[in-house]
């Protein structure tokens, strides 16, 4: 388990097994025996190989759906690695530069250095904060508990702890190395107690049945009006075949509807009566279009009963160059290299279905991936976290698998079950330990049912929030600001 925690030999289907976190060791070696401008260097061209791998679904994105000819779509992959790259350089040059005067205190503020960079990176410019360190462990359930306490940016800190005793055993005396390797296993010892001791405890009282559906339908297809009616009869069979199990709650995917629901006076007739022959409430992904002028276009979750529209939830974090274009007055031009790129209206609240069957909240798309913002919904009285999403635009690659393994960590962080929802894949039903109990295989059209428990506490994480990441830019910060000031002394 040790070796599994130290190089991250758990994120399968995804790229990440044995490429970045077997060479953290090694990087951190390096840093201390370089000045901390080559450091840096070396530390940008190892994290850009690293998300040039990471991120290569893009390229597949980019040749399926933009105008942009092969093989400069590799560009952007390059542009996006080479960006997130700058964040493992910081990393590098900071361990670096501590290192010249004590290489004790670059090994232990490395670890806060790590999460520094990985809070910010998912903060600044909009953040996106995909591939973080912690994420390569969401199989290991006893390490991934202490997210209830830190959040993921705990399970990063303790294995780059873990990295940085065994680079010790490489550049400290033995007695010095001997006591860091002591301090690392303390740390490892009381993440897989707490783990275990956790993942003993009884399940919460209380459970509702989801039902999801999975329409494995190809992006191509989903808004192709000679298809609508062909999409519409997929989902409505769905639908039914979901409602047998006679489920508390049937969830589509998002933008699943080929028309805007409050512009389809008959299709929203249709699911009305659809949800009241059931006798269950519809949760409905769509593209909605208001009446102002210009037309404002959301990206939404509705709500639908036998009495129409309940609520709804309109997406807040929108994607960038998919969903808006950044600065788009300067490169709005981009609009046009491919059909993905929009311009939509973000939500500004993170509104809670008050149910039935209980009070839930809805990430859409990549939303879950920012923990904070569920955090948002879990302090408004969410009880389930619901993730509805359309991956079709990554095809059979290992995008959707790596986006999957993100949210094992939201369930954790709350003690909160997690169902997904999503169109070609992977769709699932996670747990509030952080185990995926079921998972619908990529393109495999069907429906799934599953109870799952409600949530009846209230985290330190759910409390505190990034407490662990505020701290580390505060170590960070005044462990550079001491060496500044020792070196000016």
């Amino acid at each position: 388990m040790a070796t599994a925690v130290a190089l991250g030999l758990a994120f399968p289907r995804t790229d990440w097994e044995g490429i970045v976190w077997v060479g953290l060791t090694p990087l951190i070696v390096d840093s201390l025996r370089q000045p901390a401008r080559l450091a840096f260097a070396w530390g940008w061209v190892f994290g850009t190989v690293f998300y040039l791998v990471l991120l290569r679904w893009l390229d597949f994105t980019f040749r399926t759906y933009s105008t942009i000819p092969w093989p400069l779509t590799w560009l952007v992959t390059f542009a996006l690695g080479g960006y997130c790259a700058l964040y493992f350089g910081a990393f590098a040059a900071g361990v670096s530069w501590l290192g010249r005067r004590s290489i004790v205190s670059a090994l232990c503020a490395s670890p806060f250095f790590w999460v520094a960079g990985e809070w910010l990176r998912g903060h600044l410019f909009g953040g996106f904060p995909w591939g973080l360190l912690g994420y390569s462990q969401y199989l290991r359930l006893p390490v991934i508990q202490i997210a209830e306490l830190t959040g993921v940016y705990g399970v990063s800190f303790v294995i780059v702890a873990i990295n940085a005793a065994i680079a010790g055993c490489f550049v400290l005396a033995w007695r010095p190395a001997l006591a860091g390797v002591g301090l690392a296993g303390v740390v490892l010892a009381g993440t897989l107690g707490f783990g275990f001791w956790r993942l003993a405890a009884p399940a919460p009282p209380g459970e509702v049945t989801v039902a999801i559906m999975q329409p494995s339908i190809e992006q191509p297809l989903k808004f192709d009006a000679a298809f609508a009616s062909t999409t519409m009869a997929i989902y409505l069979t769905l639908t039914s075949r979901a409602g047998a199990e006679r489920p508390d709650l049937i969830v589509w995917p998002e933008t699943a509807t080929p028309t805007p629901i409050r512009r389809d006076p008959e299709l929203l007739r249709t699911l009305g009566a659809l949800s009241g022959s059931l006798h269950v409430p519809l949760l409905v992904g769509s593209i909605d279009v208001d009446g102002s002028t210009p037309p404002k276009v959301r990206n939404t979750a509705f709500l639908i009963t036998e009495r129409g529209i309940v609520g709804r939830y309109d997406k807040i974090q929108l994607v960038p160059f998919g969903e808006y274009v950044p600065l788009s007055g300067l490169i709005g031009f981009v609009r046009g290299w491919a059909e993905f790129i929009s311009e939509l209206e973000p939500g500004y609240r993170a509104s809670v279905f008050p149910g039935p069957p209980a009070p839930f909240g809805v990430v859409i798309c990549y939303e879950g991936i920012f923990p904070e913002l569920v955090r948002e919904f879990v302090r408004g009285g969410a009880r389930l976290i619901v993730n509805m999403t359309n991956d079709a635009w990554f095809g059979r690659t290992s995008g959707p698998w790596q986006h999957l393994a993100m949210y094992p960590f939201r369930a954790v962080e709350h003690r909160v079950a997690v169902v997904r929802a999503a169109n070609t894949g992977v769709s699932a039903f996670i747990m509030p330990s952080g185990k995926i109990v079921r998972r619908v295989p990529l393109y495999e059209r069907t429906t799934v049912a599953e109870r799952v428990p409600l949530r009846s506490t209230v985290t330190l994480y759910s409390r505190l929030g990034d407490w662990l990441a505020y701290l580390a830019l505060v170590v960070s910060g005044a462990a550079l600001a001491h060496h500044a000031w020792k070196r000016t002394a």
